[in-house]
C-alpha cells in the first residue's frame, strides 16, 4: 500500500511540475508577444478582437483628400498709374480735350486733363495693341500673305487709311507689322488678322484675352484698325499701360520708334512703297530739349478727335508715357506732347491763359487740307 501511495505522491508532484512549466512558458510567450506587439510600428498594433469593427469603420471612412491651396493669378507685368497729391490738374494749358502725363519708373501720374479712366474711343491708337498681338503670333516673319479685292475693297468703302497694298499683291509679314504701325494702314492690320488667326474676329479675340490679362477695367476691342464703333473703347490710362506692355516687347518697340520704312519689292509696286509715321511726319522728336520722343501711335475717327499715345526717355534713360484724346486739329496733340514733356524738363512751356483762349497750333499752309477735304480714319 505504502508503495501505492508513494507512485500517487510522485506522479501528483510531477504534475504540479509540468503545470508549473507549462505556465511558465505560456508567461513567456506572453510577455514575447507583448514586446513585439509594443516594439513594432503603431500602424500594426491592432488587436485582434477589434480586428472587424477596425475594417468596418475602415470601411465607411471617407478618403483623405490632400488640400492644397488654389494657384494665385500672377500680377499683370504693368499696372494703370495712380495720381497722388503732386498730380497736376491742367485745364487750358493744353489743347486737347484729354491729356496725360504718366512717369513710368514711378508708374505715377504726373499731370492729367480730364478723368484718366474714362472711355474714349481709341481710333488707331488700338494698333499698337495689335502689332504686339501679330507679333506673339508669327514664326516667320519673312512669310507672306496675298491681298484680294474682297480684302481691299470693304476698307476702301470704310475710307481707312492705307498703306497702299494691292489686290494680287504679296507681302512679308514685316511689311504688314510696318503698314499697320507707321502710316496706320487698315489694309496691314487686316492682313496680319487673316495671316495668323484666320478672321478679324478671331485676332480681335486675342486682343482683348490680353485686355484680360493687363486687367484693364475700362478696354473691348470689336475690331483690329480702330474703326468706330460704340463697344470698341478705352481709356488714357488704359492706352498708357497698353503702349508700356507693347514696348516690352523689342520688336514692337523698334517698329512704334521707326521713321520710314520700305516694303517688299512687288510686281505691283517694282520699288516698295515707302511707309512714313504718322507721328514722326509731324515732329522730329527732339523738340522739347531734355528728353526725346522714342515713337508712338496716332489715331483718328470724328467721334474719337485726334489721339496721340507716345513714349519718351531722358538722358538718363528715366521713361514717360503721355496720351492725348479729342484733339481739334492733328497738330494740337503734337504740341501738347511737348508741352507735357516740358513738364518734366522745364523747356517747353504750357499754354498760358491768353494763349489757350486763342487759335494756335494750326498746321503749316503747305499741310492744311484742301477746303472741304475729309481727313481720313487713321
Amino acid at each position: 500500500m505504502s508503495n501505492g501511495r508513494g507512485n500517487a505522491r510522485s506522479l501528483s508532484k510531477q504534475g504540479i511540475i509540468f503545470l508549473l512549466g507549462l505556465l511558465l512558458v505560456t508567461v513567456t510567450l506572453g510577455i514575447v508577444i507583448l514586446v513585439l506587439v509594443f516594439a513594432a510600428p503603431s500602424s500594426h498594433r491592432k488587436n485582434l478582437d477589434s480586428l472587424p469593427e477596425a475594417m468596418e469603420a475602415e470601411a465607411t471612412e471617407p478618403p483623405t483628400i490632400p488640400t492644397t491651396e488654389a494657384p494665385t493669378e500672377p500680377p499683370p507685368p504693368v499696372v494703370v498709374a495712380q495720381a497722388d497729391d503732386d498730380t497736376m490738374i491742367l485745364d487750358g494749358e493744353v489743347q486737347s480735350e484729354m491729356a496725360l502725363l504718366i512717369d513710368c519708373e514711378a508708374n505715377r501720374i504726373v499731370a492729367v486733363k480730364g478723368d484718366p479712366d474714362a472711355r474714349i474711343y481709341p481710333a488707331s491708337m488700338t494698333k499698337i495693341l495689335t502689332v504686339l498681338t501679330a507679333i506673339e503670333h508669327i514664326d516667320d516673319f519673312s512669310d507672306t500673305f496675298t491681298f484680294t479685292e474682297e480684302i481691299i475693297a470693304p476698307l476702301e468703302e470704310a475710307e481707312a487709311s492705307r498703306a497702299g497694298f494691292l489686290p494680287g499683291e504679296t507681302v512679308t509679314m514685316n511689311d504688314l507689322l510696318y503698314a499697320a504701325a507707321l502710316p496706320s494702314g487698315a489694309d496691314g492690320t487686316m492682313g496680319l488678322a487673316l495671316a495668323t488667326a484666320g478672321s478679324e474676329e478671331a485676332f480681335v479675340a486675342w486682343m482683348n484675352e490680353t485686355v484680360e490679362k493687363l486687367h484693364l477695367e475700362n478696354t473691348h476691342f470689336t475690331n483690329n484698325s480702330g474703326l468706330h464703333d460704340e463697344n470698341h473703347y478705352s481709356s488714357m490710362n488704359d492706352i498708357a499701360v497698353i503702349l508700356r506692355y507693347a514696348i516690352m516687347n523689342e520688336r514692337c518697340k523698334q517698329i512704334l520708334g521707326t521713321y520710314t520704312y520700305t516694303t517688299s519689292e512687288t510686281e505691283q509696286h517694282p520699288e516698295g512703297i515707302l511707309l512714313e509715321s504718322t507721328m514722326f511726319s509731324r515732329m522730329y522728336g527732339t523738340e522739347v530739349e531734355g528728353i526725346r520722343i522714342c515713337g508712338g501711335k496716332t489715331g483718328y475717327t470724328d467721334e474719337a478727335g485726334q489721339c496721340l499715345a507716345n513714349w519718351a526717355e531722358t538722358p538718363g534713360e528715366h521713361r514717360y508715357v503721355t496720351v492725348t484724346a479729342k484733339g481739334m486739329s492733328k497738330w494740337h496733340n503734337i504740341f501738347d506732347t511737348f508741352r507735357l514733356y516740358g513738364i518734366i524738363t522745364g523747356t517747353y512751356d504750357l499754354l498760358t491763359p491768353e494763349e489757350s483762349a486763342a487759335p494756335t497750333d494750326e498746321a503749316p499752309a503747305e499741310e492744311a487740307p484742301a477746303e472741304g477735304e475729309a481727313a481720313a480714319q487713321e
